[in-house]
């Protein structure tokens, strides 16, 4: 597997966060995952986690690490983005995608790499390192999310409820009388259903909730009740999320904080907006605590998104800051 022809060398030169290769990696079960590198090819290793479960890498991701001092590694995870088959969940668990990592470390010879990941991915990034503490010489997070259904729960229902009362009657107000005791499990239920008449309306309500509750600034602060049933593409998120929250994101309870243990000795550091609806600074806080080596920075004025004021600098930083940790 060559580099593409976008990465020849002159087109680096001009634009040095162009992929200096770029991949389709078969893993098995029939998925064909999206990969690309950036950087220099003898920089320090790492590997960035897109969120969801079930969006996908950007080319702005790439623009986290310094191209003259990382080789950094990013994928599209089994059915996101560029990955095939598309939205397929099939064969699509934690433990598939922490195997999957392992094939992409292999694949480029990498003894040990730096992992950075933000809410779903800073999930995966923990149980990553937690099954392969060896493989990880520094983790650097954003929006600690410990893929629990209480977390989830909390966000949709109490939490929205209290910042966005509107919204959470308009959330409500999507699902039958007999079904809003119990929401966020009927609005799984509801996206994960073949009807399209019944996950089309579902999934975009829960997007457009989800955004709302993600930004420390939102531009809406309702659902279009209306245009929850004019027919257009979907959002791939709902429909992945839905998948793994409905399992308890493939973990035991409390898995990442009971065998935070194994994290010994491998340096962290965790980016928290203060004003987080989605993964509060509690959560950061109690992973902290379990986790020694970890250093908590607060972004002020910031909520749960990595473009929310000063979370993507911070993010930067603590990439930087790791590395030269590291480097000693």
């Amino acid at each position: 597997m060559g580099p593409d022809a976008d990465a020849a060398s002159s087109i680096r030169r001009a634009d040095p966060f162009a992929p200096l290769t770029s991949y389709m990696l078969d893993v098995g079960d029939g998925f064909e995952l999206y990969v690309e590198s950036i950087g220099r090819a003898d920089g320090i290793p790492a590997i960035y986690l897109h969120g969801g479960p079930g969006s996908g890498c950007q080319p702005d991701h790439r623009r986290l690490f310094d191209p003259d001092r990382f080789c950094a590694v990013l994928f599209d995870q089994r059915g996101c983005g560029r990955s095939r088959p598309k939205r397929s969940r099939e064969h699509n668990t934690t433990a598939h995608l922490i195997a999957d990592m392992e094939k992409i470390r292999d694949k480029f010879g990498f003894q040990r790499w730096m992992v950075v990941g933000g809410s779903w991915g800073a999930t995966l990034a923990l149980a990553y390192a937690e099954a392969h503490p060896e493989r990880v010489s520094g983790i650097a997070l954003r929006a600690t999310f410990l893929g629990t259904r209480a977390e989830v729960e909390t966000a949709f229902t109490s939490r929205l409820s209290q910042f966005y009362p509107a919204l959470y009657e308009d959330f409500l107000s999507v699902l039958p009388l007999e079904e809003r005791a119990r929401p966020v499990e009927a609005y799984w239920r509801r996206i994960l259903d073949a009807d399209p008449a019944v996950h089309g309306p579902a999934a975009r309500a829960w997007h457009d909730t989800e955004r709302t509750l993600s930004e420390h600034k939102p531009a809406k602060t309702r659902l279009d009740l209306v245009s929850l049933n004019v027919w257009r593409t979907l959002p791939a998120t709902p429909f992945m999320e839905a998948h793994y929250f409905v399992n308890d994101s493939f973990m035991t309870e409390s898995q990442l904080l009971r065998n935070a243990g194994r994290l010994a000795g491998i340096p962290g550091i965790i980016v928290q907006g203060r004003y987080d609806l989605l993964c509060p600074p509690e959560t950061s806080q109690a992973l902290a605590k379990v986790w020694p080596n970890s250093e908590l920075r607060v972004v002020e004025e910031a909520g749960h998104s990595l473009y929310d004021a000063g979370v993507r600098d911070a993010v930067m930083k603590s990439i930087a800051d790791l590395a030269s940790k590291t480097a000693r």
